[in-house]
């Protein structure tokens, strides 16, 4: 009989399989990142040891849960399996503010379980155009107070993520990158291998010239090869950085919560960290 689970760390690996399976990209260190920030986020449907759904239910804080990773296994779809994880998924996230990134087509799906759409996210990619990186004003991000990090991003995202964010910027593998100007952070970036190629995210910054300099010097610092930068369709800016790079439009998700969507420096926000964590 299938019962709901908890996946350990190495059960969880399976989960990011099959993400990369539905054509999701992971990036290849992402898991530890998940990790330290909830290390129960993800739930599965199991039977006799093969996992048959999964989803990701992410706390952040008291207040705050996002909604990730919500894969039924292709031969065991229309069983129910999804539903079941999905209902353990949004009971694990109860009296939170719940958010999603979710297939622009299944908006009316999540719409019966009281999310409503915020704006739409745009994924662009391609081999990306490599402009000068700036000579001067950019940073090893550990070379920054990491106080000063985290106060940028609370900017951009409805809640503290600190253990998240720790790891997600030390990561082998990971560029992390701070713009200063004056003596004060005003922007960074981080840049991480994945599946195919490399993602961008996050990509904070108080201005569009930061976020553009930001972008070269990250850039600079990968090998040729394919790029992916998550952006608001509704900021404007970020997606004029995307379109200045090269890149082009993939696909889009419905960013949804589960009532108002909380207020952020949406002007700030040149790229979104994960579409499975928020």
């Amino acid at each position: 009989m299938a019962r709901l689970i908890t996946l350990s760390a190495a059960q969880a690996a399976t989960a990011v399989e099959w993400a990369a399976a539905e054509g999701w990209n992971p990036g290849l260190a992402d898991l530890p990142c998940f990790l330290a920030q909830d290390g129960g986020l993800f739930l599965a449907m199991e039977e006799d040891g093969a996992l048959l759904s999964v989803i990701a239910a992410t706390r952040y804080g008291a207040d705050f849960g996002f909604i990730g990773f919500y894969i039924a296994r292709p031969d065991l779809r229309g069983q129910g399996h999804g539903m079941a994880v999905w209902r353990a998924g949004m009971a694990q996230l109860a009296g939170r503010l719940v958010g999603l990134d979710g297939v622009v087509a299944q908006q009316a799906n999540y719409r019966k379980s009281g999310f409503v759409l915020a704006w739409n996210n745009i994924r662009f990619g391609g081999v990306p155009l490599r402009p000068p990186a700036p000579a001067q004003g950019i940073l090893p991000a550990a070379d920054v107070p990491f106080a000063a990090l985290a106060a940028l991003d609370r900017t951009v995202f409805p809640a503290a993520r600190e253990g998240f964010l720790r790891a997600w910027i030390a990561q082998p593998g990971h560029v992390a990158l701070a713009h200063v100007t004056d003596g004060t952070v005003t922007g960074f970036g981080v840049i991480r291998p994945a599946r195919e190629g490399h993602k961008l995210g996050p990509l904070v910054a108080e201005s569009a010239a930061v976020a553009q300099a930001l972008a070269a010097a990250l850039l600079a610092r990968v090998p040729e090869g394919p790029v992916f930068l998550d952006v608001p369709e509704p900021h404007r800016a970020a997606v004029a950085l995307a379109e200045s790079l090269g890149l082009t439009p993939g696909f889009e998700t419905a960013r949804m919560y589960t009532g108002t969507a909380p207020e952020i420096r949406a002007d700030r926000l040149f790229g979104v960290t994960s579409f499975e964590l928020g």
